[in-house]
């Protein structure tokens, strides 16, 4: 009592001393919601550590996590590992070569400048008042906007409804042809400029199930610059998830109740560095997202080496339980085409595909996880994008890369305007 008393007095102190004019100045009844939406998701951290780029990362106990706070997980055993990897996972020497053969360079997370968690904790960004303020509503908050429309690409073969929204925009790679129990690629990582601080640009691959009809399930992870989400233009890792197309279900990271992370070194939502310069070093990382044949949960790893960072149980879904119909690799942009303009918003490098290696944004060695629990080469790899003349995607094979592509754009050109 004495504390709800006190957590009053410091909102009524806050709203005195805000000017009256000041567009920092809430109502009480917004702000008592805000503080309380904190509390649910900034866990008692066992220790915290400041990032070097203002983050706050907090290191809290496994078992106090916000995964924990959803009603089907209330009883929930933690798994520590997976009970599977898939088969070739560890195997592939050519993938490895890559790195010294090109030169390419190992990437970390900004804050572990600072510090590290300990075993039995994991590592939280610490969400700010401004933060949630930003977002449309305290109840949005974390979460990608309802789908509102599908894309049917034009093809004399007829294709798998594609996740869009009103909007947005996309250059991506896909399978849909068979059942896939997971995916896997690595991305080289960059930061695209954003024009307005409500877009966003992401790479990322995407894990569906579902009827695309208001029952979509989707597992999604990869990087992203959202200043809207995070309050700046750095490039972050970071996953998605909803059980019913983004309609009520799911959230960005550790935002919600659903994700059980296991990890200690590697902080949902954090900045990823160095980030790759055109024309210069190319930084890249590999995600691969899988299910566990015996548990039926969905895994996440992060990195060549045995970095699992977490998995989503199998109970957050239903068309997911069976395995995916349909994955997805590339980048998301979204254009708000303010002024009948399109955005300048960069998808990838923000350079198109044609340019190639060190210049254009690249999937390469995307596979899948089939129903044996075998990493194999997809077959019949189909692209899209809505506007090639904006953001493209183009497909190759070569020993090295497997199967890989090059994709993004400038967005608004002469071409795009």
């Amino acid at each position: 009592m004495k504390m709800k008393l006190l957590n009053c007095l410091v909102v009524l102190i806050f709203l005195f001393f805000v000017p009256y004019n000041s567009a920092a100045r809430i109502s009480l009844k917004k702000k008592i919601q805000v503080q309380n939406h904190l509390k649910s998701l900034n866990k008692v951290a066992h220790e915290s550590i400041k990032s070097p780029d203002g983050d706050v990362i907090d290191c809290i106990p496994i078992s106090h996590q916000p995964a924990f706070d959803h009603p089907l997980l209330q009883n929930h055993k933690i798994q520590l590992g997976p009970n599977y990897h898939p088969e070739g996972l560890f195997d592939n020497k050519r993938v490895n070569s890559l790195k010294s053969s090109e030169g390419l360079k190992p990437i970390k997370q900004l804050w572990h400048s600072n510090g590290k968690c300990a075993e039995g904790t994991i590592p939280v960004r610490r969400t700010k008042e401004e933060d949630v303020l930003r977002a449309s509503s305290i109840k949005n908050y974390g979460k990608k906007k309802k789908i509102v429309n599908i894309i049917r690409p034009n093809s004399a073969k007829p294709q798998p409804d594609l996740v869009t929204q009103n909007g947005h925009q996309h250059a991506i790679a896909y399978v849909d042809e068979d059942k896939y129990f997971g995916a896997k690629a690595t991305m080289n990582v960059w930061q695209p400029k954003i024009e307005q601080s409500n877009e966003f640009s992401l790479s990322q691959i995407w894990v569906l199930g579902g009827s695309f009809d208001g029952d979509l399930n989707s597992i999604e992870a990869g990087w992203q610059v959202s200043p809207d989400l995070y309050g700046d233009n750095n490039t972050r890792l970071f996953t998605y998830w909803t059980s019913d197309a983004y309609e009520a279900t799911g959230c960005y990271n550790l935002l919600c109740s659903g994700f059980i992370q296991i990890n200690n070194e590697i902080a949902m939502g954090a900045s990823i560095f160095p980030v790759s310069s055109y024309h210069g070093s190319q930084f890249d990382i590999s995600i691969l997202l899988w299910k566990d044949p015996n548990e039926g949960n969905w895994w996440m790893q992060f990195g060549n080496s045995n970095q699992v960072i977490g998995y989503w149980p199998a109970s957050l879904f239903s068309n997911l339980a069976d395995g995916a119909t349909l994955i997805e690799w590339g980048g998301e942009v979204v254009n708000s085409a303010s002024d009948g303009q399109h955005t300048t918003t960069q998808m990838g490098s923000g350079h198109f595909p044609g340019e190639g290696f060190s210049k254009a944004s690249y999937f390469r060695n995307i596979q899948v996880v089939d129903g044996s629990n075998q990493l194999r080469v997809p077959k019949d790899v189909k692209t899209f994008t809505e506007q090639s003349s904006c953001y493209d995607v183009q497909t190759g094979k070569n020993g090295q890369w497997g199967t890989y592509f090059y994709y993004g754009g400038p967005g608004r050109n002469p071409k795009c305007p």
